[in-house]
């Protein structure tokens, strides 16, 4: 009798769950619970573009941002290849990390790029792995686009560990947007572009690193990268304090801004080094010295006196240059390129300034990653058309406030006056398909 009476609860249990799941997946605007494909559109055409970025995949283990992930990631990327319904899958940026590496290790460990390159994909084997399947077999256009994380890795590198892999590159190092095949109104690109501290720089530091393109924001991760390993202790060091020239002028100005921007920075990250170490070992992309922390920071010998800075000498007097130089439409006015740094926001709004309200542009629907904030947004262009922005998120462990494992999935619009383009937003945690937001348009 108990038994039978324990069975039947059951059944009750699992129906009234049942009921309940069937409830809560009836509002269109939550996020589904269901087990859902993500990665079928409901018929045969293979029309589906599927959009990742911001892996940040490393060379170690011992500090790689990604690594509890990894298997998750290839886990998808196993499912995405056995879609019949996909056509393209674009990796939107920073897939390898050459930043985030704690700022006393040799990042290429006295050799160069490619071993780097190499033992990067030995260490995250399954992914590249899972990959390499999907490009070789040959019916899923794999297509990557550089990000600043990786905003030095070459062609070559790249082809070298992921044979066969479309690559969607600017002219110049470190840039790259791209539009899927046959959708020249669709722009996919990282958006570090219009970023002060992560756009490629090829001004700056060329009198001690001839060649380099490294912007600021490089040294930044180093730091903070060596803060996480350090597990955030008490600081070695505080930043010297700087006060405003206001005899100075713009440039000096803007210098005092930029002072903000790593007065801020060290604090949120701080080191138990003092900042006169020599601690911040290069020996890539220029670069062959090893740096202070003081090498970087604005400082004056008297309050309300000259600016000065040794690393990145005159950064506040090239941003124009720097902007022409990465093909930025619209030029963002130094101090408020400078004061946004670390807006989110900022970065996104960039999707309507160049693109949407930007008469030369044609784009309707633009992707970025960057900000590891995963959001689908809608704008009204300059002639009142419907466009839609998405960012597609981040595959590191730990994402603050944020969800993490997000990809975009595009399915274009038929024939059909009535069909539209689809924009979905998913993530992958715990490995089980979430959908997030969605939105739709018609070009």
């Amino acid at each position: 009798m108990k038994t039978l009476l324990r069975i039947t609860n059951v059944i009750f249990v699992l129906l009234f769950l049942f009921t309940l799941t069937a409830c809560n997946n009836s509002d269109p605007t939550g996020p589904s619970t269901t087990v859902i494909n993500p990665f079928s559109n409901g018929g045969t055409e293979r029309n589906m573009i599927v959009i990742m970025s911001d892996m940040h995949l490393g060379a170690d283990l011992s500090y790689a941002e990604c690594k509890n992930n990894l298997a998750a990631l290839e886990k998808l990327i196993k499912q995405i290849k056995v879609s019949p319904n996909v056509k393209e899958l674009v990796i939107a940026g920073d897939l390898v990390d050459e930043w985030f590496v704690p700022a006393t290790t040799n990042t290429y460990q006295g050799l160069g790029q490619a071993d780097f390159v190499s033992r990067l994909a030995t260490t995250n084997s399954g992914v590249f792995a899972a990959l390499n399947s999907v490009i070789q077999e040959g019916l899923i256009l794999v297509t990557y686009v550089p990000g600043n994380h990786d905003l030095a890795i070459t062609a070559a590198s790249i082809e070298s560990v992921l044979p066969g892999i479309n690559q969607a590159r600017d002219a110049v190092l470190g840039l790259g947007t791209y539009s899927p095949v046959a959708y020249p109104k669709i722009a996919i690109e990282h958006g570090h572009r219009y970023n002060f501290f992560c756009s490629p720089d090829p001004f700056s530091n060329q009198t001690v690193a001839p060649g380099t393109i490294m912007p600021p924001g490089y040294f930044f991760t180093r730091i903070g990268a060596l803060a996480y390993i350090q597990g955030n202790q008490p600081p070695g060091d505080t930043t010297p304090v700087v006060t405003p020239n206001t005899s100075g002028g713009n440039s000096q100005d803007y210098l005092y801004r930029y002072w903000k921007d790593w007065y801020m920075t060290l604090n949120m990250f701080p080191i138990s080094n003092r900042f006169d170490e020599n601690l911040i070992v290069t020996n890539m992309n220029g670069f062959t010295g090893t740096y202070k922390v003081n090498d970087l920071i604005p400082f004056q010998s008297s309050p309300g006196g000259f600016i000065d800075v040794n690393l990145y000498n005159g950064i506040q007097d090239n941003w124009d240059l720097r902007q022409t130089y990465n093909s930025v439409p619209i030029h963002i006015n130094t101090g408020l390129a400078i004061d946004s740094v670390n807006s989110n926001t900022w970065t996104d709004y960039q999707s309507e300034l160049q693109y949407f309200m930007n008469p030369a542009s044609n784009k309707r629907l633009v992707v970025f990653g960057h900000t590891h904030v995963p959001k689908i947004s809608s704008y009204q262009n300059y002639v009142n058309e419907k466009c839609i922005y998405a960012n597609s998120g981040t595959w590191i462990d730990n994402n603050p406030n944020q969800t993490t494992m997000n990809f975009v999935v595009i399915t274009p619009q038929g024939a059909e006056v009535s069909s539209q383009t689809l924009v979905k937003l998913y993530n992958f945690e715990h490995e089980v398909v979430t959908k997030m937001n969605e939105n739709s348009l018609r070009f």
